[in-house]
């Protein structure tokens, strides 16, 4: 598969909604902590691939607003498992010049694990080869809201005028602000649904649903991922025309 890959051609942030860890468990007999703790183990080789790939910027839907409803046992491991992946993995994300990010509500996080993650983000803020941008306690409908909240504050000290508002602007209130918007987002166990994700970036995001489970998501659904957004023309609005030049 890797040879079909143009090398030149990558998108340079891919985004994720990781989904049927609780499938892929219920399948195999298995409790929904097995399924989330193999999961774990496709997010470090999803990983691994985009920094051996060259992809510049991988976004996770790790943890959403919604998910704080499920099952409390469910709830604490998940928030375990984080805990535990940014320990383990912090050394690797320095090793591979990951610099890590998160998006979302992050003062909803249990104390431990939002100090367990700031101190992550602060030992890999040098780190320039790649980000890998975790969305937690996040929802798109949330982010959009502190947005217009974070622009009528600044309307009422001044700080901007109604005039200066636009999709620029209003980019810069967002979570994301510095990250660019995804070039492709990819959702697994064969849902199509956006489920409150990067609502707003997603405007002009290729996507791409496939039927495989998270935890057996790898290298090569990767790559076929990856094979099929560069297979598509990406126009903005344009034409072909405007975008290839006329045919001759």
């Amino acid at each position: 598969m890797i040879e079909k890959i143009d090398k030149d051609k990558l998108p340079h942030h891919i985004a994720i909604i990781m989904d049927g860890n609780g499938r892929w468990a219920k399948k195999k007999n298995l409790n929904r902590i097995s399924g989330h703790l193999k999961g774990v183990d496709a997010v470090r080789e999803v990983v691994t691939a985009c920094r051996e790939l060259g992809i510049k910027v991988l976004t996770l839907y790790a943890f959403s607003i919604e998910n704080w409803q499920r099952p409390e046992n469910e709830v604490v491991a998940l928030m375990s498992l984080l805990k535990e992946y940014l320990v383990k993995e912090r050394p690797e994300m320095v090793k591979n010049n990951i610099r890590l990010c998160a998006i979302g509500r992050l003062e909803d996080l249990p104390p431990d694990v939002h100090q367990t993650l700031q101190e992550t983000i602060r030992q890999t803020e040098g780190c320039d080869g790649m980000i890998l941008n975790l969305a937690l306690s996040y929802g798109g409908r949330s982010e959009i809201l502190h947005a217009l909240k974070g622009i009528l504050a600044d309307l009422k000290k001044g700080r901007v005028c109604e005039e200066e508002i636009d999709p620029q602007l209003f980019s810069r209130y967002l979570w994301t602000w510095g990250i660019p918007d995804p070039d492709l987002l990819i959702r697994t166990s064969g849902e199509f649904r956006i489920s409150n994700f990067l609502l707003w970036q997603i405007a002009y995001t290729e996507l791409y649903m496939t039927e495989t489970l998270w935890p057996d998501f790898n290298r090569e659904e990767l790559l076929k991922a990856i094979a099929d957004y560069q297979s598509r023309e990406r126009r903005f609005g344009l034409t072909s025309e405007q975008i290839n030049g006329p045919e001759e």
